[in-house]
């Protein structure tokens, strides 16, 4: 791996994530071989969350300067060159720049819920279920809240568009970012024509000297060129001042797209999950749905595909917590036991509970959660008098109320619009404890759920392959092909099949979930 690296051979990804900037080093055959990383977290900062400016810079040159010294730990040698680079960030959010490239107001994230109004007018605008997270909802409420810098806005874009763009000069976005934006045309593969037209006849009152289409990054396809790091992105990526100018990235991407790329689900027919901080699932369609669902996000693949998207706000957070708590018990007791250890045996005896916990609910929100009808969360455990309390169904209910939310947007798939799905890949820290998150989710989807061993690699894998793609494809395939046959090769992953005592307790469950859902949004109006 040495001679790969001191050759420029090898390839470079790194992926903005919620609590975590990770880079990735891959060879020749796609595998990893270092990585970095640096972790994160973001900040309510006049009741919106955002990171900082200064925290995305700092992140990403202590993450790459993380996986230099892996580099130098495993194979004493330094990272001069590279065969192609790619980033990718959390989707959607809005980053607004003047014409000195200069943010115009603090970065607003995914996870904000306060454009319900403009998400609203859009969506009727449009005849097409836009989010509240999007960017064009952001810049709309925006505008109906009158803010000031809204005329001044030359750039607007997303995460991996602005750390792409300040590192090669080039203003771009994969197409699948972009679709997170406003609504793409699978066939043009680019922003859809006929929204922009009506998104600019809706503001032109206001007189603004720009139209959409002047302040949106320019669509690319995946393998398209994307540009060169440049001498000041190379010294701003590592300061020590080994990497050099020249090397090319591949269109910057979104998590969503990374995580179809990882999971091998880029193709008609596939989908994957993603569970950590937050979750999404991702089905890639045959055709259009038959007409807009709030819970419900078309977006695209990196090439383009029309894909059906439930995001969920929240994920693993309330485990996390509970978690800590049994962390502090076994502190008291003086046991030992790694945390790896600590989850697997927790998730495990989840197993042993109730295929429905006992009638015990469980709500993770820690933020608002749209898809339920929530603008605000409160993390909540609900059980009566007569359900069993057992540290099983405890467990279980927690695991269950993990992916609550994600059932919910995708009964409707499966069950309204019969959506056809040949396999499910999961990935994330959900499915860390080998088989126990594929069981609770093939029973809330009643599909059979594939898991890989480099699935945990995650998005900055899979960035990392999109780079790869983009230099690495004499053969001029498609992406599909491309994964199936150089990256994963017949690698299926391992399937777990949903039984169907567990997709019947499930059923039970979410009836008690959604029968609850006023109890939850009370306590959100309550504590405060």
């Amino acid at each position: 791996m040495k001679q790969v690296i001191e050759s420029g051979q090898a390839i470079l990804g790194i992926e903005f994530g919620s609590t975590r900037i990770k880079a990735v080093l891959i060879d020749q055959e796609n595998k990893p071989i270092a990585q970095g990383s640096h972790t994160w977290e973001n900040q309510l900062v006049d009741g919106l969350w955002t990171y900082s400016i200064e925290a995305v810079w700092n992140g990403l040159r202590d993450c790459y300067a993380d996986l230099r010294r892996n580099v130098l730990e495993q194979y004493g040698c330094e990272i001069e060159t590279l065969a192609a680079i790619g980033f990718s960030a959390m989707m959607h959010g809005y980053m607004a720049f003047d014409e000195r490239q200069q943010i115009l107001v603090p970065f607003r994230t995914w996870r904000n819920t306060n454009t319900g109004p403009a998400a609203a007018e859009l969506s009727r605008l449009f005849n097409y279920n836009i989010p509240l997270r999007w960017s064009i909802s952001h810049l709309y409420e925006a505008i109906l809240e009158g803010e000031e810098h809204v005329p001044a806005i030359k750039y607007l874009t997303t995460l991996a568009g602005y750390v792409h763009w300040q590192l090669t000069g080039q203003f771009v976005l994969g197409v699948g970012d972009a679709s997170g934006m406003i609504p793409v045309d699978p066939a043009t593969k680019t922003y859809d024509a006929r929204m922009v037209q009506q998104f600019d006849q809706l503001i032109a009152p206001k007189g603004f000297g720009w139209k959409l289409l002047d302040i949106l990054p320019r669509s690319l396809n995946a393998g398209e060129d994307a540009g060169q790091l440049t001498p000041e992105g190379a010294r701003c990526l590592d300061v020590s001042g080994h990497l050099k100018p020249g090397i090319p990235l591949c269109p910057p991407e979104g998590d969503a797209g990374t995580g179809m790329v990882a999971t091998n689900a880029v193709r008609q027919r596939t989908g994957n999950v993603s569970a950590g901080t937050s979750s999404f699932s991702m089905i890639v369609l045959e055709k259009p749905l038959s007409r807009p669902y709030e819970p419900i996000d078309l977006v695209t693949t990196p090439d383009g595909s029309l894909v059906a998207m439930v995001h969920c706000n929240n994920c693993t957070s309330d485990i996390n917590a509970w978690v800590g708590i049994f962390r502090e018990y076994q502190k008291l007791l003086g046991v030992e036991q790694t945390t790896d250890e600590l989850y697997g045996t927790l998730f495990r005896i989840a197993e042993q509970g109730d295929p429905d916990c006992g009638g015990i609910v469980s709500y993770n929100y820690f933020s608002g959660e749209p898809v339920a009808g929530l603008m605000d969360g409160r993390p909540l455990f609900l059980r009566s008098a007569t359900d069993r309390f057992t540290l099983a169904n405890f467990m279980r209910a927690h695991l269950y109320g993990a992916i609550g939310v994600l059932k919910l947007g995708n009964d409707i798939l499966f069950q309204k619009e019969h959506v056809a799905v040949d396999r499910i890949m999961g990935h994330g820290g959900y499915f860390t404890t080998p088989k126990v998150g594929q069981r609770m989710l093939a029973a809330a989807l009643n599909s059979p759920i594939s898991v890989m061993e480099t699935a945990g690699e995650g998005g900055a894998w899979g960035i990392a392959l999109l780079a790869a793609y983009a230099v690495n494809n004499p053969a001029g395939l498609s992406l599909p092909d491309y994964l199936d046959q150089v990256v994963f090769a017949g690698n299926t992953g391992t399937e777990v099949r949903p039984a169907p005592e567990d997709v019947a307790g499930f059923n039970r469950y979410i009836e008690n979930y959604k029968a609850s859902l006023p109890v939850e949004q009370k306590a959100t109006e309550c504590k405060k």
